[in-house]
C-alpha cells in the first residue's frame, strides 16, 4: 500500500491563535487530509481545511508554503505511531483569518479549536507536529503582526 501524502493549514487569526482540530476521537492536530487523485498539493489542502474546519476561502487569506515532513499516522488508540501502514508527507500552507471559531464539516473531526501555540503545544498528539510547529512559530507569529 503506497502512502497517501496529506496537506493542510496552519491557520493563524489576529488574537495569535492557530487552529487544531480533534479527529477520530483520538489525536489533536492540524487541519488536513489526504491528497485526491487530480488534486495539487494546494488544492487539497484548501478543501481540507474548509472540510474539517467549515472555514472557506472567503475567511481565509493565504500567506505561503510552511513546509513538508513525514511521519506516520497516530496508532489508532491516539498514541505511538501506526507503523503497519508506510509514512506519509504532510505538507502545510500559512493562512490568516479573522474568525474566531469554527466547525467541522466532516464526520472525523469531532472538536475545532482556536488555541494559543503553547496551549497547541500541549495538545498536539504526534510529536513531529510539534517539532514542525516549533521549527515554523516565528513565521506564524510574524503572520499577524
Amino acid at each position: 500500500m503506497p502512502p497517501r501524502d496529506a496537506a493542510g493549514g496552519v491557520i493563524v487569526n489576529a488574537e495569535g491563535k492557530i487552529v487544531l482540530v480533534y479527529q477520530n476521537g483520538n489525536s489533536w492536530s492540524f487541519p488536513k487530509g489526504g491528497i485526491d487523485p487530480g488534486e495539487t498539493i494546494e488544492q487539497a489542502a484548501w478543501r481540507e481545511i474548509q472540510e474539517e474546519t467549515g472555514l472557506g476561502a472567503d475567511l481565509l487569506e493565504y500567506k505561503g508554503e510552511l513546509g513538508s515532513y513525514v511521519r506516520y499516522s497516530i496508532g489508532r488508540d491516539g498514541t505511538g505511531e501506526d507503523t503497519t501502514r508506510p509514512p506519509s508527507t504532510r505538507t502545510f500552507y500559512l493562512f490568516t483569518t479573522a474568525a474566531t471559531e469554527a466547525m467541522p464539516q466532516d464526520d472525523e473531526v469531532t472538536e475545532v479549536r482556536f488555541v494559543t501555540i503553547d496551549e497547541a503545544m500541549n495538545l498536539l498528539t504526534h510529536p513531529k507536529d510539534k517539532e514542525f510547529l516549533a521549527s515554523v512559530r516565528e513565521r506564524i507569529e510574524d503572520a499577524v503582526k
